[in-house]
């Protein structure tokens, strides 16, 4: 899925939304206990009760590798389900790997070749030929960590370096090494006032923006100061849509959740609607 297959999604699914699959399994609905696999019952109704208004949908591997083997069958499943819905959604491994060459080449075999996710998330720290190997995947998309929705992200980040701040070097250094159609940046909702800076920065580029929702990001400050004429913004919301409700109505209140950060999203379709 290149940059324009992306866009196209996006129009025909008239959002931008991508659904976290960050789950729980001490914060799943009691009842689905009695599957052998509640982890995968969980993410399979969620994104039943979805699938037509996600564009995308990112499970963060600490959830399935805190439980084991077990975890990463979880995982495994849900990946071969989604792999039903070919074209029609977008997946992200929000792992955030990231070492020296041939270990990279290893992540990148592991989420690429084996669990078959369109994208990863990558930290830069390391630098290029940490990055790469992620690169040689030409059908795959590399998400790296560009300015973070955490708190600490003012530890480092926002330090001076003498060519700007730290992540603006990062974001500037890293478009050297791949184009739009393979390379993202990862971009915090908890930062608005800084999105209209980045999309100088790197204007033809998509961002992942995690913090929407529980993390206190502002959706209309984000799109009015993020979008680009092809949207150019993946909006992540994890907690608020698939823990909307602990009871047996949890997928329907999931749907709930999603149809309303989906309608936020609305008023801004028109501004990138060209294809």
């Amino acid at each position: 899925m290149n940059k324009q297959e992306l866009h196209k999604l996006i129009l025909k699914k008239r959002s931008f939304l991508c659904v976290g699959l960050d789950t729980d399994i001490t914060l799943i609905p009691q009842h689905l206990l009695k599957y052998p696999d509640p982890v995968f019952e969980f993410n399979k109704a969620i994104i039943d009760a979805t699938v037509d208004i996600a564009m995308g949908y990112k499970p963060n591997l600490a959830f399935y590798e805190s439980m084991g083997l077990k975890g990463w069958e979880s995982l495994e499943k849900t990946m071969k389900y989604l792999a039903k819905f070919n074209g029609e959604v977008f997946t992200i491994a929000d792992a955030k790997r990231g070492d020296i060459g041939n270990t990279s080449k290893m992540y990148a075999k592991a989420f690429f070749e084996q669990m078959d996710f369109d994208s990863v998330t990558v930290a830069p720290y390391m630098g290029e030929d940490s990055v790469k190997p992620f690169l040689e995947y030409k059908d795959k998309w590399v998400i790296l960590l560009g300015l973070t929705s955490n708190k600490g992200s003012a530890d480092f980040q926002f330090l001076e370096t003498g060519n700007g701040k730290l992540y603006e070097h990062v974001i500037t250094k890293a478009q050297q090494w791949a184009s739009p159609d393979q390379l993202m940046f990862v971009v915090g909702a908890t930062h608005p006032e800084e999105f209209k800076h980045i999309r100088q920065l790197a204007p033809d580029y998509f961002y992942l923006v995690p913090g929407v929702g529980a993390q206190g990001g502002d959706m209309e400050k984000i799109c009015q100061n993020g979008l680009s004429p092809f949207c150019g913004l993946i909006i992540n919301s994890a907690r608020n849509i698939i823990y909307a409700s602990k009871g047996e109505d949890f997928a329907a209140a999931a749907r709930a959740s999603a149809l309303s950060t989906v309608a936020e999203m609305a008023k801004f379709l028109p501004s990138f609607s060209k294809e």
